[in-house]
């Protein structure tokens, strides 16, 4: 099914609930594990996080082949810009925020486990220590990473109470257009 003006496909859907989903979690859970230095959930992060990549290629590879869906709801001009900016915004952003945390964990020379699969090999020295694999590519993971949060969650926020304008205000069908069954 393709997405048209009165209804999105199920593949629409299922990507953009589970990817919502996922990266609110995450951020959630990272902000809390950094925050609370709870290093035992970083493993089953960058497990979902890769996850949430995979399905981001997905999500963009479908918006590529079947394009943007129209706006259901009338906009004027500087609200249809807006509302662009922010998916290109989310749509990078689903994609750059989990592959950035991919390239600090692997350039770091933590390796990548997928639920205890070893997928990528940590990197230690003879004392034990993790030893970076490549510094340059972990710094700069760790560094989009770190800064990329704050506007991701702006996003959402700004994505969300356009959302909510749509439903409340305009009172036309773009929420229930996503959460429909049909």
């Amino acid at each position: 099914m393709n997405d048209t003006h009165a209804t999105l496909s199920g593949t629409t859907k299922l990507l953009h609930i589970i990817i919502a989903l996922g990266m609110i979690s995450l951020l959630a859970v990272g902000i809390i594990m950094s925050e609370f230095e709870i290093f035992a959930l970083y493993d089953l992060h960058k497990s979902f996080g890769a996850i949430i990549f995979v399905l981001a290629l997905v999500r963009v590879l479908w918006r590529v082949k079947k394009g943007w869906p129209s706006a259901v709801g009338a906009m004027n001009k500087a609200q249809h810009t807006i509302a662009k900016a922010i998916h290109w915004i989310l749509i990078i952003s689903t994609v750059l925020y989990p592959l950035s945390g991919l390239m600090m964990s692997i350039g770091g020379g933590h390796g990548l486990s997928l639920f205890g699969l070893e997928l990528i090999t940590e990197t230690l020295d003879a004392a034990g220590e993790t030893v970076a694999l490549n510094g340059a590519v972990g710094g700069l993971g760790h560094e989009i990473h770190g800064l990329i949060t704050y506007f991701v969650i702006a996003a959402i926020v700004l994505h969300i109470v356009g959302a909510l304008k749509h439903h409340l205000i305009d009172k036309d069908e773009t929420i229930t257009r996503m959460f429909s069954l049909k």
